[in-house]
């Protein structure tokens, strides 16, 4: 495995993973069951090359910003690296948005060069700032308006000119949320990937021959980590699927041999489902047997997992995944521990991690010496983890971080900056406490957002324009955990307060929230006689009324949608 502490930047540490391991495979892509593409290290390298020379040609070089709207493919990761190579600043931005919002966010990052495949083009009406666009799999005789097909541009040249950047220099531009309200980019630096890279590659190192399956979008800090920078600095194989239906992600574990893969908690509970589905199939007979063979095996592995044992007691399970499955890493949102303990009493141990864009990737890991599922593991070395206004008897508070990772602000936003960052200090704005191990326990969150089951960050007044003009007074979104913090994590939801309300509110809130991603929809009205207390810009003072709401009004107050 090649060790970031030897490397300034990013772009220098992948391109030297490209000569390094020249002879082996870098991508595999699916599109259905058929294989698609196939890269070697050295192969992907002459592609890089050559996007390098075209993004100098466009100007593309030290702090010019490069943004990326696509959905998992190799082309994703080999323009990222060529982006690094020129020395410009990464802009990934999540394929899964709607057009207006991706158009949103960049027009806040303003990119010398877009980087995006034709459905996502279309969504975006082809319409977006951005010097220049590069469009892939786009039809025949497609209309791309001003942006070049990226299939077409020059093969033959000569390598695009290195550019090298400090540690200290800006790698990326990253959107933790501000899709429906003010964006707000973290600025992260080489020095946080790098020191990001060491901390996870000395617990869970990526090696020649293990195969990550690439599923969560690339935008998100977990794969960019484990399926980009920590792959290729082993050697290892990443894995694309074009077709992320329930039976091609199957298909793909099992023809591919996946090793590793990233999933969000929403996943990890169809994958439960499946496994439970199965053993109801199979009678009481076959359960009993089955439950024998898991208890053999969780007393088999209580120190630490054992991939070859537990896929001999348990063969069914693991072909069922591929056969050659060794972990899980699961972050983004909660994770529910008896789901994490199941999968591990199965021999598939799924690492819990805690963390946020602020952070880089993550702050504490589970490094499954001993298993444990009821936290979210310990601080990684270099990271310190302080407690603040922790109550004296249940010495519950504020999770304050300190760490390499931690990113420089957000672009072109002191005011927000200064509300997260102090002295060096990340404020994270959950809640928890530190047992006597040093092992973080999360109980809820002190800001006004949540965090869904499929990893996204939603927060509140970034849909409140949605629900514009009904018939009331005033309205504004709360997340249930911030009004009320002992709502358990795995019950979180969005709530709208609602004064002077008229009679058919109700009915037209519903009809408008059947309009936003199931995700972003309110669960429920709360009604409030009470003005909203108001700054003097006539902004609603939303700490203050959280803490009125929590002191006059309970979870049972809300009339569920």
């Amino acid at each position: 495995m090649i060790h970031p502490d030897a490397y300034s930047s990013l772009g220098e540490l992948l391109y030297d993973a490209l000569l390094t391991y020249k002879s082996e495979t870098a991508f595999v892509e699916y599109n259905r069951k058929r294989e698609a593409r196939r890269l070697s290290y050295l192969e992907a390298k002459r592609e890089i090359d050559r996007l390098a020379r075209a993004m100098q040609e466009l100007g593309v070089c030290a702090g010019e910003r490069v943004a990326i709207v696509m959905s998992n493919q190799p082309n994703w990761l080999l323009s990222a690296t060529a982006a690094f190579v020129r020395g410009a600043v990464l802009v990934p931005i999540d394929y899964k948005l709607k057009g207006d919002e991706q158009r949103a966010l960049l027009a806040h990052a303003k990119p010398r060069l877009l980087v995006t495949e034709y459905g996502e083009w279309r969504k975006m009406e082809q319409q977006a700032e951005a010097t220049h666009v590069w469009v892939t799999d786009a039809p025949e005789g497609a209309d791309l308006g001003a942006a070049v097909r990226f299939e077409s541009l020059p093969r033959e040249v000569e390598p695009g000119e290195h550019i090298a950047r400090a540690r200290s220099d800006q790698a990326t531009l990253v959107y933790s949320s501000g899709t429906g309200g003010d964006p707000k980019g973290c600025v992260l630096t080489h020095e946080n990937y790098l020191a990001q890279f060491r901390m996870l590659s000395d617990i869970f190192p990526m090696e020649v021959g293990d195969r990550y399956f690439s599923i969560l979008p690339t935008n998100h800090a977990i794969d960019f980590m484990v399926g980009f920078v920590g792959p290729f600095a082993g050697g290892a194989t990443v894995v694309h699927q074009r077709a992320l239906r329930p039976e091609m992600v199957n298909h793909t574990l099992r023809k591919a041999g996946i090793t590793h893969m990233a999933v969000v908690p929403l996943l990890l509970e169809a994958f439960e489902r499946r496994i439970r589905e199965k053993q109801d199939e199979a009678g009481p007979m076959a359960k009993r047997l089955f439950d024998a063979l898991v208890n053999l095996n969780v007393r088999a592995t209580l120190d630490k997992p054992r991939h070859r044992l537990s896929r001999s007691l348990l063969k069914p399970v693991h072909d069922a995944f591929g056969g050659t499955l060794k972990m899980l890493f699961c972050g983004g949102a909660f994770v529910d521990p008896a789901r994490a303990r199941f999968f591990y009493d199965l021999g598939i141990p799924v690492v819990i991690g805690y963390g946020l864009t602020e952070a880089c990737t993550v702050l504490t890991v589970n490094d499954l010496a001993p298993f444990r599922a009821d936290s979210v593991g310990r601080p990684l070395e270099g990271v310190e983890l302080e407690i603040r206004t922790a109550d004296d008897e249940s010495g519950i508070g504020e999770v304050w971080a300190k760490s390499p990772t931690v990113f420089d602000g957000y672009l072109g936003d002191p005011a927000q900056t200064a509300e997260v960052l102090h002295d060096g200090w990340l404020k994270t704005g959950d809640l928890g406490w530190l047992d006597p191990s040093g092992h973080l326990h999360l109980v809820g969150r002190s800001k006004n957002m949540i965090v869904t089951p499929g990893g996204k960050n939603i927060y509140p007044e970034d849909i409140e324009g949605a629900f514009d003009g009904l018939p009331c007074e005033e309205l504004a979104i709360f997340a249930t955990g911030y009004v009320w913090p002992g709502v358990a994590l795995t019950d979180e939801g969005l709530f709208a307060v609602v004064q002077g309300a008229e009679r058919d509110l109700k009915a037209k809130l519903e009809q408008r929230n059947k309009r936003l991603p199931d995700f972003k929809r309110v669960t429920g009205i709360l009604s409030w006689d009470d003005e909203f207390p108001r700054t003097a810009s006539m902004k609603v003072k939303r700490a203050v009324l959280a803490g009125e709401l929590r002191e006059k009004a309970s979870l049972d107050s809300i009339v569920r949608l």
